[in-house]
């Protein structure tokens, strides 16, 4: 491998997916200015995320519906046939 290419600033940050309210450690060279005090009462570096595998459909399983028919009344009023 080559020397000197890959981050020397590696450490522990908690990662939390705001969209299912849970969090995990993990380590990365994120910059990030916000902090949280975890379970063990440390405080860390807080990674906010929108999207994790505990919110994601693949892994949970969970699909998401959308108002599809409302999606598409919308699209033929807006182009459809004159």
């Amino acid at each position: 491998m080559k020397k000197d290419i890959h981050p020397s600033d590696y450490r522990v940050v908690v990662f939390k997916d705001f969209s299912s309210d849970t969090s995990f450690l993990g380590k990365s060279t994120t910059k990030t200015k916000d902090s949280v005090v975890w379970e063990d009462g440390k405080e860390y570096p807080l990674v906010k995320l929108e999207i994790s595998n505990m919110s994601h459909p693949f892994f949970t399983g969970k699909m998401k519906f959308l108002d599809t028919a409302g999606r598409i009344e919308k699209f033929n009023k807006k182009y459809g046939k004159k």
